[in-house]
């Protein structure tokens, strides 16, 4: 999707602001109508004529059909293309491989989301504040897919935010139990495959969308705040929703972390270097993990963009009158050194 330019003054609804400082969004017009392209796939196309099936699947899901293909099962999309050549041929086997394998695993998720529409309305309101705070911001198409296990929960194409349900399929599923199942995605990860996670997720899509991370190569301190921008823009998006679905930590890990910020960012100053670009020191700061190395037990892993997320709103309470899209450009260096950040 496109990012779009924002000029705040010129939005067009005059919403008032709730005494918590929440601005009142309900009257911002949405479309989060959920497009059911898994129900297309498993109960309408016909798999005794795949090449029609597949144009019918073009025609009807235009906005998700090639990506479907291309992107999510890594075949020709077939779209203008002969389905009769040598291509085409082994596409029709490996789609029509690919129904018959995963229709049992449709037919255990699709009992779990035959009714969407609490997802449509926390999406409605998640993208009303969206529109609130970026203005020109276009709403894609929402749909939701059933892939293989190795595709991604939340996949954003040039028209749509597509949800990948067989990545929600609750923590206790029987794949995510399996060997195979722990070997993609640990105990840590797959306790979030659960229904709540889905408008988190799909935020962060957004959020990646609008502003496309570009901190790789920076300094640890750096990459710590550019990250924490994002937790604070989702604050922005999700205002209501729980701060662990958010982080990805569990209960017990974001009260460690806020029981102990301060402690944890001693260890950062004390233990290590904090400008380093050092990809491997990066790592056990940043991204998913269990725990962190060199912290006790119950520290989540990612306690860097948790850091980053504090040093960012500490910034943004000296200057309140800073709107997101303004803070979400401002340089990571001038973040820290106007947030002066101490913790207790």
């Amino acid at each position: 999707m496109k990012r779009f330019p924002v000029l705040l003054s010129l939005i067009t609804f005059f919403v008032a602001c709730k005494n918590n400082n929440t601005p009142e969004v309900s009257g911002i017009p949405v479309n989060s109508r959920i497009e059911r392209f898994d129900q297309f796939l498993f109960r309408e196309v016909d798999t005794s004529n795949i090449p029609a099936a597949i144009t019918r699947m073009n025609s009807a899901y235009p906005f998700f059909g090639t990506a479907f293909m291309e992107y999510i099962l890594g075949l020709p999309s077939l779209a203008g293309q002969e389905l009769n050549d040598s291509t085409g041929q082994a596409a029709v086997v490996e789609f029509k491989r690919f129904l018959r394998l995963t229709r049992p695993l449709y037919d255990s998720i699709s009992p779990k989301y035959s009714d969407v529409s609490d997802l449509e309305q926390e999406l409605k309101e998640a993208f009303q504040y969206v529109k609130y705070y970026f203005p020109a911001y276009k709403v894609p198409k929402l749909v939701t897919y059933i892939g293989p296990f190795d595709t991604p929960g939340v996949a954003v194409t040039s028209d749509a935010i597509a949800i990948g349900l067989q990545l929600f399929a609750g923590k206790d599923f029987s794949f995510y139990t399996s060997t195979e199942g722990q070997e993609l995605y640990p105990i840590y990860i797959s306790r979030r495959f659960e229904r709540p996670y889905i408008t988190p997720n799909c935020m962060k899509a957004v959020i990646e969308d609008l502003y496309p991370d570009n901190s790789p190569g920076k300094t640890l301190i750096e990459q710590m705040i550019e990250k924490g921008k994002r937790w604070y823009l989702l604050d922005k998006l999700l205002p209501e929703t729980a701060d662990s679905l958010k982080t990805d930590f569990t209960e017990a890990q974001l009260k460690w972390a806020d029981d102990n910020e301060g402690l944890v960012w001693n260890f950062l100053l004390q233990g290590t270097d904090i400008y380093t670009t050092d990809p491997g020191i990066i790592k056990n700061f940043i991204g998913e993990a269990p725990t962190t190395t060199g912290m006790p037990e119950a520290s989540p892993g990612n306690i860097g963009q948790y850091i980053g997320w504090q040093i960012v709103k500490e910034y943004a309470g000296k200057n309140p009158s800073l709107t997101p899209e303004v803070l979400m450009k401002t340089e990571a260096k001038k973040i820290f050194a106007e947030a002066k950040y101490k913790p207790r």
